[in-house]
């Protein structure tokens, strides 16, 4: 069940991870997050304004606890969505007394994984 959100990404520091998780606009965007939502949506559910959830969906991607992904419309107008990235987070006393962070993932299917791809192709285009 452990996954990578993007193999290319460190994994966040446990004080990254921390001061994502004490912010209160972001625990509320996690406890809204049931299923994929675009920003606009969030905005409505969360009734954070638009400005703050952006900063805050940020902050949430950077530290990995929530992935963004592109839905493809025929329209040519793509919209990001953004979804829980976690189903666990543990932190940890390494041997060197400093704090470490384990987070568990959900599975991905084979649909997600081609869905993260053309998110990266795109934004390197």
């Amino acid at each position: 069940m452990v996954r990578d959100p993007i193999a290319s990404e460190s994994t966040p520091s446990a004080e990254e991870i921390c001061a994502a998780l004490d912010d209160p606009d972001c625990r509320e965007i996690i406890r809204n997050l049931e299923e994929p939502m675009t920003a606009a949506e969030l905005t409505d559910e969360c009734d954070i304004p638009q400005s703050t959830l952006y900063r805050k969906l940020e902050v949430l991607t950077e530290s990995t606890l929530l992935e963004e992904s592109t839905e493809i419309r025929q329209d040519g107008h793509h919209a990001s969505k953004y979804t829980v990235a976690f189903d666990e987070i543990t932190l940890v006393l390494d041997d060197d007394r400093t704090l470490a962070v384990q987070i568990e993932r959900p599975a991905r299917t084979a649909d997600e994984r081609l869905a993260e791809l053309w998110s990266e192709v795109r934004k390197e285009t």
